[in-house]
């Protein structure tokens, strides 16, 4: 057998010129300590603040604290497996989460993995959790309404897309309802939705995706679910997942919508770590950096400019406070660093006024810019009529004789505040709501009984949509109540008072 010396010479160079050598160098440090979700670690001396770090059972974590002899790491999911003595490497990498299509329409947990029983979440691309915020160059005033479907916050407190409001109250007191009524409003609206549940009951969340469900919002919304039982770094890290699942949309150019339930549950998750990993405590025991914990997350809201592709994350955070004690720490940090807040009180709610919205100390500080036009000029004067209604009604319960004038403005107020209730998961069409808020500051409902208001509004929407379908559809096509389109509304009004409103 003859050897071809120049065939296995060819063969041998070219296998040399293609050799490539991997050598990947890890750097592998010790758990000296675990406990409480947190993990002590010798050995990582190279360690960057933020890294993330893969133990010996394929547990991840996230390096917090960079100490002389030491890393303090949080550690995401099962940490009751890890065992001092055990090896940590470090990644290079920083906390990602899958992003895209693939997680539209299903429940997760913060690290993307799917808590709805269905297939594993398969997607191409991640992004990082913690980013820094678009800057001043990128971003563009806010002036495009996001509509909620609630005729309270359309008319007096104005949400447009790329703002944070916050929504604020004592438990049980309608936040989360406001929050699910905009997202099932979102339907048709082209917003894809995210709602971030941190720190609550595993059933409380099942209820909320079986409203979504049920009234056809799972579509185009993602839960994100870090619940009362997971450990304390899932939900620090939730609501950092939740918007980090929005950019992806936000930067397509897509508009987006993200609500946090609730922020003070994160912050309480964020004070036990930091104690544990001795932390130095401040106010309330919370750690220094708290308020940078909400700013930097609310600072990622934003509507992008035109030259970024026009994209906006609206954020709707929630805060729970502890009897009405609006000026505690946490949500006093809030407030300064959203755009407004929707003030919800536990003694309307009980008094049947849904939703409890308190108009006096909520507010949009973006205002009339980012409201439909039609809205902007019938509610003008709706917030003024309605906080002086609340104060003549303080006066007037001292019994005193009231003159004429008076006493029309308390019946007026009486009915705004009628008019203006709304039941669960009813929200309205813009056009709709403009029309009936048009008929209650005009005047229209003064000779309507109190408790025949409401009833007055749904055959008022019936009979326009039986007997003025075209006007509507102008009205809506036009977005705002020109002088000719008033007078045709007035005509409505006063031919559904004449023929179709049965005394």
């Amino acid at each position: 057998m003859a050897i071809n010396v120049a065939e296995i010479t060819s063969i041998l160079k070219k296998e040399i010129a293609g050799f490539e050598q991997r050598l990947q160098i890890n750097e592998v440090g010790t758990v000296i300590e675990v406990g409480d979700g947190i993990a002590r670690i010798y050995g990582l001396r190279n360690a960057m603040a933020g890294e993330l770090l893969e133990f010996q059972n394929g547990a991840i974590g996230q390096v917090f604290n960079l100490e002389e002899d030491s890393i303090g790491s949080v550690v995401f999911g099962d940490y009751l497996h890890i065992k001092e003595g055990e090896s940590v490497k470090s990644t290079g990498r920083l906390l990602e989460v899958p992003v895209g299509d693939a997680v539209v329409g299903r429940v997760v947990n913060p690290l993307g993995v799917a808590l709805d029983g269905g297939p594993a979440i398969q997607s191409s691309e991640t992004r990082k959790m913690d980013i820094v915020a678009p800057g001043i160059a990128e971003r563009q005033p806010v002036k495009e309404p996001l509509q909620t479907g609630i005729k309270a916050i359309d008319s007096m407190i104005p949400i447009g897309r790329g703002q944070r409001e916050l929504i604020i109250g004592d438990r049980k007191t309608g936040k989360t309802a406001i929050a699910l009524d905009t997202i099932i409003n979102q339907k048709g609206a082209g917003v894809k939705c995210f709602y971030v549940a941190v720190g609550q009951k595993e059933s409380s969340v099942a209820q909320v995706v079986d409203v979504l469900k049920s009234h056809g919002a799972m579509e185009y919304t993602t839960v994100v679910v870090a619940g009362a039982a997971d450990p304390a770094p899932m939900q620090y890290i939730a609501p950092y997942s939740g918007c980090a699942m929005a950019e992806y949309f936000m930067w397509k150019g897509e508009a987006t919508l993200c609500v946090y339930d609730d922020l003070s549950k994160q912050a309480a998750a964020y004070r036990q770590l930091s104690l544990l990993l001795r932390r130095p405590p401040g106010r309330e025991a919370y750690p220094g950096d708290v308020f940078y914990l909400h700013s930097r997350l609310l600072e990622r809201a934003v509507k992008l400019s035109s030259d970024k592709g026009g994209g906006s994350l609206t954020a709707l955070p929630i805060i729970e406070t502890q009897e009405g004690e609006v000026s505690a720490y946490i949500p006093t940090n809030v407030i300064s660093i959203t755009d407004g807040q929707i003030y919800l009180v536990p003694e309307l709610f009980f008094a049947g006024v849904r939703p409890a919205i308190d108009v006096g100390i909520s507010v949009s500080r973006v205002g009339g810019n980012a409201q439909n036009k039609a809205m902007k000029k019938v509610a003008g004067g709706l917030k003024l009529d309605l906080a002086a209604y609340r104060e003549l009604e303080a006066f007037s319960q001292l019994g005193t004789e009231l003159d004429k004038a008076t006493q029309k403005q308390l019946d007026r107020g009486a009915r705004l505040v009628e008019l203006l209730k709304q039941p669960q998961f009813k929200p309205m069409q813009v056009d709709q709501e403009a029309m009936v808020v048009y008929a209650g500051a005009q005047g229209f409902l003064d000779d309507i009984p109190v408790n025949r208001v409401q009833e007055f509004q749904t055959a008022f929407l019936a009979y326009v949509d039986a007997t003025a379908a075209d006007f509507r559809k102008d009205f809506a096509a036009k977005g705002e109540l020109t002088g000719d389109l008033e007078g045709k509304l007035k005509q409505v009004l006063n031919d559904f008072k004449s023929k179709g409103w049965k005394k």
